[in-house]
C-alpha cells in the first residue's frame, strides 16, 4: 500500500440537517489530510442539501430517491476511489486523529484487510459507558458477533476488495445491515480493533435505527440467510445455528404474548429448519 493512500469517506444521510454538518466538519478536520469526501443525500426533504451544498468543492454530493441507508452507503461505495474506505454515520462524528491513526495501523500491518476503533457513547446528551456485552474483540469476531453487532460503520476503515469479496449491505433489510455485513466478512477474515474512542457514536434520538421495535427479526433473516449460504465452516455453523434458534424462540414467544399465533408458528418452523442449537 502506498505510504500515503487516499481515504474514501462515505457519508449516508436522510433528513439529518439538524446534526449533519458535526460529521462533516470532523472529516474535514482530520489531522490526516489525504480523502475524499462522498455525501450521499437518500432523498431529504428538510435543509440538509443547502447545508451541503455551503460546502461546496470539499466534499461530493451524490443525491438519489429514499431507498434507505444500506443503498445510500452502497452507492456511495460505487463512487469511492480511494486505496481504503471509512464509513462516517451522519449521527456521528471522529476525533481528528481517527484517519491518521487507522491508516499508520495499515501501514504496520499489510495484511490486514479491515480494522475498527473504540468509541464514545453518548445517550441524550450525556455520556455512558457500553455494556459488557458490548464490548468489542479484535481478530476473530465471528462467534461473539453472532448475538449482537460489536462492529460500529462509524469506526471501521477497510480495504475495497473486502467489498468486492463479500458483497455489499443487504438492501433488503431495512435494519441490522451493519449486522448482516460483517457477520459475512468477520466469518472469512479477522476484524482488528484499535483500542483507542476515535468516534462518537450518538444514540437516543428518534430516527435512530436501532430503536426500531423488534429488532432480532432482521438478525433472525440475516442469520438464516448467512446459513442457506453454506460459507460457514463447521464450527461457525453451530454456533450460528445455535444462536438463531435460541432468537427464534424468544421472538416467537413474543408473537404469542401479541396474539400473533401464525408469525410465531413461522419463526419456531425456521428454528428446526438448520437442525438443533
Amino acid at each position: 500500500m502506498d505510504q500515503n493512500p487516499k481515504i474514501s469517506v462515505i457519508i449516508p444521510t436522510f433528513n439529518r440537517g439538524w446534526v449533519v454538518r458535526e460529521a462533516l466538519d470532523s472529516v474535514l478536520e482530520q489531522d490526516y489530510r489525504n480523502f475524499e469526501l462522498i455525501v450521499v443525500d437518500d432523498g431529504s426533504t428538510d435543509d440538509t442539501g443547502s447545508i451541503l451544498s455551503a460546502y461546496g468543492q470539499r466534499l461530493k454530493v451524490v443525491t438519489q430517491p429514499n431507498r434507505g441507508v444500506s443503498a445510500a452507503r452502497n452507492r456511495g461505495i460505487a463512487a469511492a476511489r480511494g486505496d481504503l474506505i471509512a464509513l462516517l454515520d451522519s449521527d456521528d462524528y471522529w476525533l481528528p486523529q481517527k484517519l491518521a491513526v487507522q491508516v499508520e495501523f495499515f501501514r504496520q500491518h499489510p495484511a490486514v484487510e479491515i480494522c475498527q476503533t473504540e468509541e464514545i457513547w453518548i445517550r441524550n446528551a450525556a455520556r455512558v459507558n457500553p455494556g459488557k456485552r458490548h464490548r468489542k474483540p479484535s481478530g476473530d469476531i465471528f462467534e461473539p458477533s453472532l448475538e449482537l453487532c460489536l462492529v460500529s460503520p462509524s469506526a471501521v476503515m477497510m480495504r475495497p476488495q473486502v467489498f468486492h469479496r463479500y458483497g455489499l449491505f443487504d438492501e433488503e433489510l431495512p435494519a441490522c445491515e451493519d449486522y448482516d455485513l460483517w457477520l459475512r466478512i468477520s466469518c472469512k477474515i479477522p476484524v482488528y480493533l484499535i483500542d483507542m474512542p476515535l468516534i462518537v457514536k450518538r444514540g437516543g434520538h428518534a430516527d435512530q435505527l436501532s430503536r426500531q421495535p423488534s429488532l432480532d427479526r432482521y438478525r433472525i433473516q440475516s442469520l438464516a440467510n448467512l446459513l442457506h449460504r453454506r460459507s460457514l465452516n463447521e464450527d461457525q455453523r453451530k454456533a450460528a445455528v445455535k444462536i438463531l434458534n435460541h432468537k427464534c424462540r424468544i421472538y416467537a414467544n413474543g408473537c404469542l404474548k401479541r396474539g400473533r399465533a401464525s408469525e410465531a408458528h413461522q419463526y419456531r418452523t425456521l428454528a428446526k429448519t438448520f437442525g438443533p442449537g
